[in-house]
């Protein structure tokens, strides 16, 4: 049981792991391996299970004829994301300035979220001069 929605873990795979994000794309998964694993930690990615569908909407036809039941959307592929560290919480580790991009920058929120391609080291407020 998490203790906030910030602070999730649970078994991926066999092993307790520390969520770090649900339902991501591929192209997310490489990226967060990618940069957890330079951060040494040890990353495992598991399938999302498919979402629960409601029950497919029945045609009406005419009499005598067989009603045909439209097919489901297919299910997006999307993965969950945990590290071995169950610790880990990735709202601290990016707010706490704790991950480094594999050029030498420390994680910025941006970054994180893939909106910049490289991170701008900004210096925190409580660093900055008055």
């Amino acid at each position: 049981m998490a203790i906030n929605k910030n602070h999730e873990f649970e078994e991926l795979d066999g092993v307790k792991c520390g969520i770090v994000e649900k339902n991501v794309s591929p192209e997310r998964v490489q990226f967060l391996k990618k940069l957890l694993e330079y951060n040494h930690f040890t990353v495992v990615a598991v399938p999302s299970p498919p979402p629960k569908a409601a029950p497919a909407p029945v045609v009406k036809v005419a009499e005598g004829a067989e009603p045909a039941p439209l097919p489901p959307p297919p299910a997006p592929e999307t993965f969950t994301v945990g590290v071995t560290d169950y610790t880990f919480n990735p709202v601290n580790a990016i707010f706490g300035r704790l991950l480094h991009t594999p050029d030498g920058h420390v994680v910025t929120q941006a970054y994180w979220q893939q909106k910049e391609t490289v991170s701008h080291d900004e210096v925190p407020y409580y660093e900055r001069g008055v």
